[in-house]
């Protein structure tokens, strides 16, 4: 592994989330040790019923009504997963200087929300535009997630949103390690949001593609690698952490749930939708080069995997081009249980697995019945959690339409 100087580590020393089946992380990771789904039956206007994986965290712990009226359900799950990570970081918060603080929040897209219900709004008024709500513009902004967040906790260093479809949250993860490097922020919220439930569009498109999950029961909706996957699982959801230098987080003495120790990121440059598993290698490749790992010495890889036909078997393809000679690499996924989060899938999956550090357990992909041989892959965790013993290092996949790639790597850290 690449060493750097303490000033050059980053570490994760807070995490806060909205999961579909938890609201922390002790209560989700209970949840996928002991396989409870957060999948649901869910009706949306004009599409009708379907399903969806629906958080259940409580916004009101750091809004009020009044401020959950103004803003967007993006920016509540931005700013709910910012109050959880920063309390759990144990930060002495009113005397950290806020200039000194940068807020990256990785987005599949943001607005559609918003602008389907003003339309929807308006319908009543005959669409007379003289009712459209002058909140639009500013809840409409592609920065408004991240920045809600300034609004919300007095943040006055640089805020942004980082679009990269699905591996958006591993974009503002990625961007929250850089800009620490580089000096810009002595303190990072890093990390990304969806709030894409609540658009009855999204549900039509991916109905339109052929994309969208059918099943009787809706706990068994998300299937990856399963033979019988039919689609995805639209969820909500995010995630946040709190980024600190390794000498800073020595310093207060904080607790450290990891090191970001790799990443990269790359494009596939090919198709609209259909991913690329040679540039999925090779962005595999890069945060492994970045982070100076072999493929063996990595023990957990959690997987994109959507429950599209051609998308998880391109994915399986490509982790076996880097991985097919290693023996310890365990594979699971996570959307099995929570269906797709969409910006915030990266980090939200992410964080599922980091308490394989203390653990030592991999938790497993459900819903497979029957193993589609175009999935096939050593070491595939499935249907029920594996203990494995040590784990120090997970690499998170992440990919997203239009062809963007985002991996991430990070390491148990064991002190000096």
């Amino acid at each position: 592994m690449k060493r750097r100087e303490d000033s050059e580590r980053i570490v994760i020393t807070g995490v806060g989330l909205a999961a579909p089946n938890g609201s922390n992380l002790e209560e989700y990771r209970r949840a996928l040790l002991t396989k409870q789904s957060g999948v649901v039956p869910y009706e949306i206007r004009y599409f009708g019923k379907t399903f969806a994986g629906v958080c259940n965290c409580d916004v009101l712990k750091y809004q009020t009504r009044r401020e959950l009226r103004r803003g967007t359900r993006a920016g509540s799950l931005a700013i709910y997963c910012v109050g959880e990570a920063l309390a759990d970081s144990g930060i002495d918060w009113e005397n950290v200087p806020k200039d000194s603080v940068g807020v990256y929040i990785g987005v599949t897209e943001h607005g559609n929300v918003e602008t389907e219900n003003e339309i929807y709004e308006i319908k009543q008024y005959d669409y007379d535009c003289s009712y459209w709500s002058h909140h639009h513009n500013p809840r409409t902004v592609a920065n408004n997630p991240a920045g809600e967040v300034t609004l919300r906790y007095g943040v006055t260093g640089p805020h942004y949103c980082l679009g990269a479809a699905c591996a958006a949250g591993n974009a503002g993860l990625i961007q929250g390690v850089q800009q620490l490097r580089l000096g810009e922020v002595d303190l990072a919220f890093a990390g990304g949001v969806s709030e894409s439930i609540h658009t009855f569009g999204i549900f039509a498109a991916f109905n339109a593609q052929n994309a969208l999950a059918r099943h009787d029961v809706a706990a068994k909706a998300s299937r990856p690698f399963d033979k019988a996957r039919n689609g995805i699982v639209v969820a909500e959801g995010g995630c946040v952490y709190t980024l600190e230098r390794l000498s800073d987080a020595k310093k207060r003495g904080a607790k450290i749930y990891g090191e970001i120790v790799g990443y990269g990121m790359n494009s596939d440059a090919t198709d609209f939708v259909l991913p690329n598993a040679e540039r999925q290698a090779q962005c595999i490749r890069k945060a492994l080069r970045n982070a100076e790992l072999a493929p063996d010495e990595i023990d957990i890889v959690n997987t994109h995997a959507t429950a599209t036909v051609a998308g998880d078997a391109l994915e399986i393809g490509a982790l076996r081009s880097v991985f097919g000679e290693s023996k310890k690499t365990y594979v699971n996924n996570t959307k099995s249980f929570i269906g797709h989060a969409m910006g915030a899938a990266g980090v939200l999956e992410l964080a599922g697995n980091l308490p394989s550090f203390n653990d030592g357990v991999v938790h497993p992909t459900i819903n497979v019945d029957e193993l589609d041989p175009e999935c096939e892959i050593d070491n595939l965790v499935l249907n029920e959690p594996k203990e494995v013993g040590n784990v120090r290092y997970i690499l998170n996949n992440s990919f997203g339409m239009v062809g963007i790639n985002a991996v991430t790597i990070v390491a148990k850290y064991e002190g000096d």
